[in-house]
């Protein structure tokens, strides 16, 4: 489900697996970085784990860790799934899991931040959107010499645990230019519109990912104008998404498709909703990411993939990592996900409480070299410079 990414990395294809950089991460009872599939370590492995984090960083309270866990926004279906997956390994490890909402605030993250030093946590884990703050979070850690895993949204000085961006989004792209082909025909699409829903907030990081929809886009849908690219600020919510999808809708003229993807399946889902409301549906498509939302996915025509990411099993990797740092032990500082489409016609394979669709197919294919003159692009970016371990070798 995982992989990771350092310059020169060969990363895995395969769903469910981890690869390592060449400073080789060990192997810690069990959790082996470049075998884990994403199940949750046994009690008896967490225990063990404890046990060497205990003899290397004796916990700061005398007697059991405390993991400090700011969350993006607590009522956000995916940030749910991540904190449930990290409460579960936690309370089986025996760890006081701390858990504050960010509430997609960066002055809420510091004052979060802060709290957690002054209750003197053993680790902090942070998901926080405001690329701004990142800087000064990650200095009053380091004088603390408390250490970091920073979700999505990287932080200096953090292991980055989070979305391969670049390939999530044009994935999601591609697969989304590919559906409207098949859809509409090549020549309605050229008059359609593709709406992204960004979130210019979070900075150059998660901008890979949109600006990876639209590239993805391009690539499979030769001679599509650049004028008819609208990007929306989401602010990572379904509200503002649809609010901002509504005051777009006037641009785009009556009868042509309207094919839309978001940093998140949340802000596609607000979208979707304000092109209903106006009675457009029929002219529109949906790609989302992340994934999350599978009963809208299930049950929304229009809403025909998305990029899964697994939020549900984020904790079966990042409390493992935390507890190795603990342990004086090895870590890769930048773990990305493997992300795989999740259809109407497979879901069920990936949440078996959803059924799959029969008949909903497409004979999708991700444009590799497309997308490799994408990454190279990417490297030249003056925007990413020191953030080259988060553009993937391939």
């Amino acid at each position: 489900m995982v992989r990771v990414n350092r310059r020169g990395f060969v990363a895995g294809a395969s769903l469910a697996v981890l690869l390592c950089s060449a400073a080789m991460a060990e192997d810690f009872h069990g959790f082996d970085p470049e075998k884990a599939d994403g199940s949750m370590p046994s009690a008896q492995q967490l225990a063990d784990m404890v046990k060497d984090a205990a003899a290397a960083s004796k916990p700061r309270n005398g007697s059991s860790f405390v993991i400090g866990f700011a969350n993006l926004q607590r009522d956000i279906a995916f940030c749910v799934k991540v904190e449930q997956g990290l409460a579960a390994n936690a309370k089986a490890a025996g760890i006081d899991l701390q858990v504050a909402d960010n509430r997609l605030d960066g002055a809420t993250a510091l004052a979060n931040a802060e709290s957690f030093l002054q209750r003197n946590v053993d680790y902090v884990i942070e998901f926080q959107t405001d690329a701004n703050f990142g800087a000064t979070i990650m200095q009053k850690m380091k004088d603390a010499d408390t250490k970091v895993t920073a979700i999505d949204i990287p932080m200096p000085g953090a292991t980055f645990f989070g979305a391969n961006n670049p390939r999530s989004g044009f994935m999601g792209g591609s697969y989304l230019a590919q559906a409207a082909i098949a859809k509409f025909g090549a020549d309605k699409v050229k008059a359609g519109y593709l709406v992204i829903g960004a979130l210019p907030q979070s900075g150059a990081i998660p901008a890979m990912r949109t600006g990876g929809q639209i590239a993805g886009f391009l690539a499979s849908v030769e001679g599509f104008s650049a004028d008819h690219v609208i990007t929306i600020d989401s602010k990572n919510t379904l509200e503002e998404s649809f609010t901002q999808m509504n005051n777009v809708l006037g641009r785009i003229p009556a009868g042509v498709p309207i094919l839309i993807t978001a940093i998140n399946d949340q802000s596609a889902t607000g979208m979707l909703r304000a092109v209903k409301q106006a009675g457009r549906e029929a002219d529109l498509l949906v790609v989302g990411m992340g994934a999350d939302e599978t009963q809208t996915l299930a049950s929304e025509p229009a809403f025909i993939a998305s990029v899964g990411y697994f939020p549900e099993r984020y904790g079966n990797y990042i409390v493992p990592l935390a507890l190795m740092q603990l342990a004086g032990k090895k870590t890769p500082d930048t773990v990305l996900v493997n992300h795989v489409m999740v259809t109407k016609a497979n879901v069920c394979k990936f949440y078996p409480d959803q059924k799959c669709a029969e008949g909903e197919t497409l004979d999708y294919k991700f444009p590799t070299d497309k997308f490799a003159a994408h990454l190279a692009d990417l490297r030249k970016s003056p925007d990413l410079k020191g953030f080259e371990n988060l553009i993937p070798a391939d």
